[in-house]
């Protein structure tokens, strides 16, 4: 029950966030917007971190597979693209197709066990329910 309802906090939490960094772009520029995003980001981290956790930041010198340090590189990158196509779509139809690829892109990753997941066997349900998540998008759109 918690799983599901953080997951849908976290969906609404992105389309708010989108939303907002794509009209601070408009008004700075998308450098400037994307830098103060992430920084505002590390400063709420640390603030976690300092209050709660404390393990030491010597620890990530140990994580085994270290091309999953670039995972903050990627979220750069997952900003300036929610603000690209937010502003070019709107913030409905962007957070429709962010959606749907994160889901197909998800269960390749299950179905391949790519990056140390579990490998999970095909099933035609879940095939069958991406192909009507694209149709939904496709009638919205039209």
């Amino acid at each position: 029950m918690w799983g599901i309802l953080t997951a849908l906090l976290s969906g609404a939490l992105m389309s708010v966030q989108g939303v907002f960094n794509t009209e601070v772009t408009k008004q700075t520029s998308l450098w400037v917007s994307s830098a103060f995003v992430q920084f505002t980001a590390l400063l709420v981290c640390l603030a976690a971190w300092m209050f709660t956790d404390r393990t030491s930041l010597a620890t990530l010198a140990g994580v085994e597979h270290r091309y999953m340090l670039f995972s903050g590189v990627i979220g750069a990158f997952i900003t300036i693209t929610v603000v690209k196509s937010m502003d070019s779509l709107g913030p409905a139809r962007a957070a429709m197709l962010i959606v749907i690829s994160q889901l197909i892109v998800a269960y390749l990753i299950e179905l391949f066990g790519i990056f140390q997941v579990e490998k999970q066997p095909f099933e035609w349900r879940k095939m069958i329910g991406m192909l009507i998540s694209i149709a939904g998008i496709i009638i919205f759109k039209w």
